[in-house]
């Protein structure tokens, strides 16, 4: 039966978008109709954009405060804890009022304020029907938790594991929401080999992500280390046109923009080095390119990098010497790349989409017998 979502995404990047994006497209290959909206244009006037510009200023050039305010407002810790419940507070009229006007079947947050808005609009009996959130980390933070949420859909067993313990409602874990395009063959993979190895002849290609804001600690220095290993460093400098420009000066250093045929680029790389723990680490492990953390941006990065790293998915840097000596192992052939491509290729065997179908058909139940019985049904109940 044909039902309605509500995608909650936001505007940090692109990594919540894609997810959001990836998430419409499968669920209207199953016949569904989907509408997405931005968290950050919910909140009153001028607040998202400030919020936006404020988060991407602090993580290029004040990572140490975004530390600080990553360990006061995510961290779990003992006693009152500050949250962003009440900045979610301000976006919940406006919410109310696309539920009212498009009716889905179900809300899906796909970021940490949207995941605070539904919680606490279904937690008070404003939003009637169930909110199945998608979390895109590996290091779940509190931010992500509301108890209620009717379920959250995560990318690993563990992180269900967590959100089940700390807030006591259904997690399953679905695997990573990553466009289909990077796990199927590359048709421009041909193309970046031939260009890769016209322009660096013997030697490998290795891309350095630094996510769609181009932000990161030492990224020139990272790429000069990589050229002097007897790498070819292609930085993905996202929007970041002045990075692109700066790292381009370098010998011996690619730096390309915003890039549409990024599975491609992945495609023909022998390895990831990457910062973040996001959608980039985890689109090269559907391509099926070894990813290594290193100097991870502070907070959430930080917390996913050494996540990935401890369940075996990646590996982890802590110096360069380590980081090459990494590199020298995963981007040559023989067993060590083989077992972190299959770990990786491992995370993507469940389908978030076929998990939200189910959410959408049990809320469709629980409507009815609510109906039948004169009165409103909550999904959350009895899960």
């Amino acid at each position: 039966m044909s039902g309605r979502f509500l995608v909650v995404s936001a505007s940090m990047g692109s990594g919540h978008d894609a997810v959001a994006a990836e998430l419409a497209r499968r669920l209207e290959a199953r016949g569904h109709r989907v509408d997405r909206t931005d968290v950050l244009a919910l909140l009153p006037a001028g607040l998202g954009p400030g919020l936006r510009s404020g988060y991407r200023a602090t993580i290029r050039h004040l990572p140490v405060l975004y530390e600080g305010i990553y360990a006061a407002f995510f961290r779990p810790g003992a006693g009152p804890r500050p949250g962003s419940a009440p900045l979610a507070a301000l976006a919940g009229r406006r919410l109310l009022d696309l539920v009212e006007r498009w009716r889905p079947d179900v809300v899906v947050p796909v970021f940490h304020l949207a995941a605070q808005l539904t919680g606490r609009l279904r937690a008070d009996g404003r939003l009637s029907m169930p909110s199945a959130v998608v979390v895109t980390d590996f290091a779940v933070h509190r931010q992500w938790l509301h108890p209620g949420n009717d379920l959250h859909l995560c990318v690993t067993p563990e992180a269900a594991d967590a959100v089940r313990r700390a807030v006591g409602r259904p997690a399953v874990a679905t695997g990573p929401v990553v466009a289909g395009r990077f796990l199927a063959p590359a048709p421009g993979a041909a193309d970046w080999r031939r260009r890769l190895g016209a322009r660096a002849p013997g030697k490998p290609p290795v891309a350095l992500a630094a996510g769609a804001w181009g932000a990161g600690t030492r990224l020139a220095a990272t790429a000069r280390l990589l050229a002097s290993a007897g790498y070819l460093p292609v930085a993905l400098c996202g929007r970041n046109e002045r990075l692109r420009r700066e790292l381009s000066r370098s010998p011996g250093v690619s730096a390309v923009g915003w890039e549409p045929d990024l599975p491609g680029l992945l495609a023909a790389a022998r390895a990831v080095v990457d910062n973040a723990a996001g959608q980039t680490a985890l689109e090269a492990l559907a391509a099926e390119v070894p990813v290594v953390g290193y100097r991870p941006i502070p907070g959430h990065g930080r917390e996913g990098v050494r996540r990935m790293a401890a369940l075996g998915v990646s590996d982890r840097a802590r110096d360069e010497w380590e980081l090459v000596r990494l590199l020298d192992t995963l981007t040559a052939p023989g067993p060590v790349r083989e077992a972190r491509v299959a770990a990786g290729r491992r995370l993507f065997v469940g389908d978030a989409a076929a998990a939200l179908d189910e959410v959408a058909a049990a809320g469709r139940v629980a409507g009815a017998a609510g109906r039948a019985a004169g009165g409103r049904s909550s999904f959350g109940e009895g899960v």
